[in-house]
């Protein structure tokens, strides 16, 4: 296996880094979060006229057809830059509906292509494990349950909820926002996020009910929380790394103490550790091979060594560690909030245990 990026991909990440590293800068991210608005409409405006917004998106959309490689390459300069964007409840809706979609529904896509459009997850329910499946039901078209930690759900032109199929399996359905209750709960990323209530609310099905655009669904959910943690980790190590070479101390650089440079050879080893998981999981989901055994490692690395890595992170940069004015509190947010997500590194170590 070869997960070096080819051409293509390493283009789409130097043209996302670029993107990013001029829109999504700190001072435009504070100006963002004085705002109170939902999300950074710049730098989405920004991601849609490159034609990022596009690419994971299906041809009739617009879009250049790709997959969940691509996808991941976009999430990860996203968490390297903590760009205030829905793009991964965005892209990995997009790319699940792309596959299972009717044509009416694929073509819909142009709109997000566009800039224009939002699209919402509704995976995780109250009290359960992200690989749980869902009590939410759906009977006749209409879908009665709860979803928890929908990120831009009132913001988003269509939810995609998991359901219950009375007499079937898991299915997915296409929701407007405009028919649940939407409780807000923002998140630690400072992202609107939200609780959703549905009582026999309407749903356009996604594929049908067999479960399998419910597993693709899920396995896109973790590709991009695990990429998107990546980036974080990655955004991190810079931002520390640079911080310890100038930062001085009695007449010396920090990054001159061997018990500085043994803790971040640590942070090293925890950002190389989930990148070759993601880019396995990734590889795999692309190719149609079973993909949940790397994907999880990928999930228990973004819920236990990345946290931990933050940590020391934070440690390093000493109180401008806890300085909000100071960038590095987004990497820990962000980074928090994905283990969050995924609910804990003991759920996955037990989802782990299961496939093994």
């Amino acid at each position: 296996m070869d997960f070096n990026l080819d051409e293509n991909q390493a283009e789409l990440r130097t043209l996302t880094a670029d993107v990013l590293g001029r829109t999504a800068t700190h001072a435009g991210i504070e100006a963002h979060e004085e705002s109170g608005l939902p999300y950074d409409s710049g730098v989405w405006a920004a991601m849609a006229q490159a034609g990022l917004l596009g690419v994971c998106l299906p041809e009739e959309a617009g879009g250049a057809g790709l997959g969940p490689v691509e996808m991941a390459v976009i999430l990860r300069e996203i968490g390297a830059h903590v760009a205030p964007v829905p793009a991964l409840s965005s892209l990995v809706a997009a790319l699940t509906i792309g596959r299972y979609g009717t044509s009416e529904q694929r073509a819909a896509l142009a709109s997000l292509a566009d800039g224009a459009a939002v699209l919402a997850v509704a995976l995780r329910e109250p009290g359960a494990d992200f690989a749980e499946p869902p009590v939410t039901i759906a009977r006749d078209g209409r879908i009665t349950g709860r979803k928890s930690m929908v990120s831009h759900a009132a913001a988003a032109s269509r939810i995609l909820v998991a359901a219950r199929v009375e007499g079937a399996d898991v299915g997915l359905f296409l929701v407007d926002p405009g028919a649940v209750a939407i409780q807000e709960m923002p998140l630690t990323t400072g992202e609107p996020g939200a609780v959703i209530i549905m009582d026999g609310v309407p749903g356009e099905a996604v594929g049908a009910a067999d479960g399998l655009a419910y597993e693709a669904l899920r396995l896109h959910a973790l590709a991009g929380i695990t990429a998107t943690a990546s980036g974080v980790l990655a955004g991190a190590l810079k931002l520390t790394t640079d911080y310890i070479r100038t930062r001085r101390q009695f007449d010396r650089a920090l990054a001159e103490f061997q018990a500085v440079t043994m803790q971040i050879a640590d942070v090293y080893v925890a950002a190389r550790a989930i990148d070759v998981a993601v880019w396995s999981g990734v590889w795999r989901l692309a190719e149609g091979l079973p993909a949940e055994e790397d994907l999880a490692i990928a999930a228990y690395a973004a819920t236990d060594s990345v946290v931990r890595a933050l940590y020391t992170c934070q440690h390093l940069h000493g109180g401008m560690g806890l300085d909000v004015t100071y960038p590095l509190h987004r990497y820990f947010a962000w980074g928090n909030h994905a283990a969050r997500l995924l609910g804990g590194a003991e759920a996955q170590l037990d989802l782990i245990g299961a496939l093994v």
